[in-house]
């Protein structure tokens, strides 16, 4: 189930901060001039971050399949003035609509969105050809939501198309992984 439009605005609530700083999540994993892929964008939380985060030289890919979540972002990206290092895409029931990235990303965040795909081996196939060698997946799975199985399952799925755990990340309120293309 696609999370509805209307819930992006709860989720953009500045106390989210408290539990899932965007700051502290990627810390350690984004720097100046990354290309980062964002799938499961919604209203930017995670982007307009991100996009400070790689700098004027890096790129955020940012990927809905709801174009009122895309054209929310894009306000809010055009008012933080980081339009030029943030391109949208709207997904569709094909897929992510990123065929043009092979190789060419090193970093995806795929936060709070696995669960809501039809097919998470698609899914994950089509992030697994965007990233280098070397690049990086995070995924993060909302406790409660979705249990522990249901992560080890897609952790399963993506480990099929080629995906490796680089480290499991310890989260009171997630699951959560580190993976990437070897």
């Amino acid at each position: 189930m696609v999370c509805p439009c209307w819930v992006g605005y709860f989720l953009l609530n500045p106390l989210r901060n408290l539990f899932e700083s965007p700051n502290k999540v990627f810390d350690s994993c984004i720097r100046p001039g990354m290309v980062v892929l964002e799938p499961g964008c919604g209203m930017g939380f995670f982007t307009l971050p991100l996009a400070r985060m790689v700098g004027e030289a890096g790129k955020v890919i940012a990927v809905d399949i709801q174009p009122g979540m895309l054209a929310r972002l894009k306000r809010r990206a055009g008012r933080a003035g980081l339009t030029d290092r943030i391109q949208l895409r709207k997904a569709n029931e094909s897929g992510l609509n990123i065929e043009d990235l092979h190789g060419t990303v090193d970093f995806a965040a795929a936060i709070h969105v696995v669960h809501e795909t039809p097919n998470p081996g698609r899914f994950f196939r089509e992030i697994f050809e965007t990233l280098r060698p070397g690049g990086r997946l995070l995924m993060i799975e909302p406790r409660g939501h979705v249990s522990r199985g249901d992560f080890f399952n897609s952790m399963a799925k993506a480990e099929s198309v080629g995906f490796r755990p680089a480290s499991p990340l310890k989260s009171a309120f997630s699951h959560r992984v580190l993976l990437f293309k070897p």
